[in-house]
């Protein structure tokens, strides 16, 4: 039989899609080349109310282009909300996040009654990491790796603790197993990925660095990046034993959400602006040309134009080379969701654009600077005829021209132009 799996959402989810497709296909499934497929699997994202209605349109979609199929939900959205996923008709099979391990036997037991099937667990407060490994990561030259998941922060406008429980770590030599099968497989690069990743190993007695660490001996693996960190988690000693590995990638993924510590108290994030700062200081010091990111939001409930110039005046000054942008979308079971002063989408949609604007000129002048430099590229794609697309080590997009095929190699290169999508390179 054949399984087409549809991923919604973050590097967490591509990976869980990737465990769960490699479960089924050790049971003799195979994947689904298009969208044709006997069993269609959807690992679903919540984290706004767009998401929401993506997995609704995706799952619409799904049935339509496979009336006679098995459709599978499963992911963020029925462990948050399980009424309102049980809701979706077009599901065969509800399923949620705590308890993966009961795909195969559920799609089985649906194929032999034609039953429909709900098995949504509530996660439990001491809950254990959940079992899970990949050898290959399909069609990609860089494997993700989750390290983590859940999260104890409760920031005011996030259901994600709901959806994904409290923080777990997986075991230290379950991860040095995992990196030696991936090493196997010819992936030359890792990326850490979780739901809260700074918060790695707490109850375990480690560190994220010690994650890293492992990833970094591991022979065969020759580039290793982390997800989105919570960046009050990077003190100077943090940060001092990043900068010793010779193989991890300067790129920080910082999540800043505001930048007005009035807006960030309301979030009820862990740092304020200039703490944050600091930080940013720090880890330019540390390393040779990082590439510092970010996830922010706009029209908070309560967020005043001064908040919002304050914010926007702040992601001038660090001067971000990438920025997701994103308008605050109210959660139920979140504090903020029944705060006052809650904003039009008319107010967001200005301040998204003001703010994409002011960020825009912030990539392109950090795409600027990498003129000149020479950089190491892991080849991914190629784009055009000809024309390969890869990533240096603190992840900035390049193309060059060759006749050879370039996909899954790592190759110095000169950089020497820059525009809004990226870099121009020579291959040295």
């Amino acid at each position: 039989m054949k399984v087409h799996v549809i991923t919604l959402g973050c590097k967490v989810n591509q990976y869980e899609s990737q465990a769960m497709l490699q479960q089924l296909q050790h049971a003799g499934f195979s994947p689904s080349i298009g969208d044709s497929a006997d069993v269609v699997l959807i690992n679903s994202c919540t984290v706004t109310a767009t998401s929401d209605h993506k997995v609704r349109q995706t799952l619409h979609r799904a049935r339509r282009q496979n009336p006679d199929a098995v459709i599978v939900l499963t992911g963020c959205m029925p462990q948050a909300f399980p009424e309102e996923a049980t809701a979706l008709a077009e599901a065969d099979i509800v399923l949620g996040n705590s308890n993966r391990s009961s795909l195969l036997p559920n799609i089985l037991t649906y194929l032999s009654t034609r039953q429909r099937i709900i098995d949504i667990v509530p996660h439990e407060r001491k809950g254990e990491f959940e079992p899970m490994q990949i050898e290959d990561f399909q069609e990609r030259t860089r494997a993700f790796i989750k390290i983590q998941d859940g999260c104890n922060r409760f920031c005011s406008y996030c259901i994600i603790p709901y959806a994904r429980g409290r923080v777990r770590s997986k075991p230290l030599e379950d991860l040095e197993q995992e990196l030696r099968l991936l090493a196997e497989k010819g992936f030359r690069e890792v990326v850490l990925t979780g739901i809260n990743l700074s918060a790695y190993g707490q109850e375990l007695d480690l560190h994220l660095c010690d994650a890293v660490e492992a990833a970094c001996r591991t022979p065969g693996i020759e580039r290793v990046r982390l997800g989105s960190l919570e960046p009050e988690q990077l003190s100077q000693p943090v940060i001092q034993r990043l900068a010793a590995q010779n193989k991890f990638c300067p790129q920080f993924h910082l999540s800043l959400q505001s930048g007005c510590d009035a807006t960030l108290r309301r979030m009820n994030r862990h740092y304020n602006t200039a703490e944050y700062r600091e930080i940013v200081h720090n880890l330019r010091l540390a390393f040779e040309n990082p590439a510092i990111t970010t996830d922010i939001m706009v029209g908070f409930a309560g967020e005043t134009e001064q908040e919002f110039a304050e914010s926007l005046a702040f992601a001038q000054e660090i001067g971000f080379a990438k920025v997701h942008v994103f308008a605050y979308s109210r959660r139920p079971g979140t504090v903020a969701y029944s705060a006052p002063d809650q904003l039009t989408k008319e107010t967001k949609d200005r301040r998204s654009k003001a703010m994409i604007e002011v960020t825009q000129k912030t990539m392109l002048e950090f795409f600027e600077r990498q003129i000149g430099l020479t950089a190491n590229v892991l080849f991914e794609r190629e784009c055009a005829s000809g024309v390969y697309e890869g990533y240096t080590e603190n992840y900035t997009p390049v193309t060059v021209n060759s006749e050879q095929p370039l996909q899954g190699s790592i190759l110095p290169v000169r950089i020497e132009t820059a525009s809004k999508d990226g870099c121009t390179a020579e291959l040295l």
